[in-house]
């Protein structure tokens, strides 16, 4: 049961995660000759989707995790939908550094989920 509920919880905050990272850096591609607080509000919007997703998706989690492993969870899958959105709708060039930080990260979940 504790593995559903883990589960439901990481596929809303993938989701989320992905509202989220449109949210925060989309508008410097799709509307960077726009002012700045159109951009703002136009984001805003955005991450409406993400607290419709992120909420539940805490909520359901916490029911199975304490509130470290929650957000070393959401860390983790912010990381991966932020390296596909970088290269594949930014632009970006793959570095050495995201496999850092993703070891890095590795680290951070083995320590925050062993017994």
């Amino acid at each position: 049961m504790k593995s559903a509920i883990v589960l439901k919880s990481a596929l809303l905050l993938i989701c989320s995660n992905t509202f989220m990272t449109f949210a925060w850096y989309a508008h410097l591609r799709n509307w960077n000759d726009r002012k700045w607080y159109i951009a703002a509000i136009l984001s805003w919007g955005i991450a409406f989707f993400e607290y419709l997703l992120q909420v539940p998706a805490n909520r359901i989690g916490y029911t199975a995790m304490n509130l470290p492993q929650l957000k070393i969870m959401q860390e983790v899958i912010t990381l991966s939908v932020f390296v596909p959105f970088a290269l594949f709708y930014m632009g970006q060039p793959l570095r050495l550094n995201y496999l850092w930080s993703g070891m890095c990260l590795v680290g951070a979940v083995y320590f925050m989920f062993r017994s």
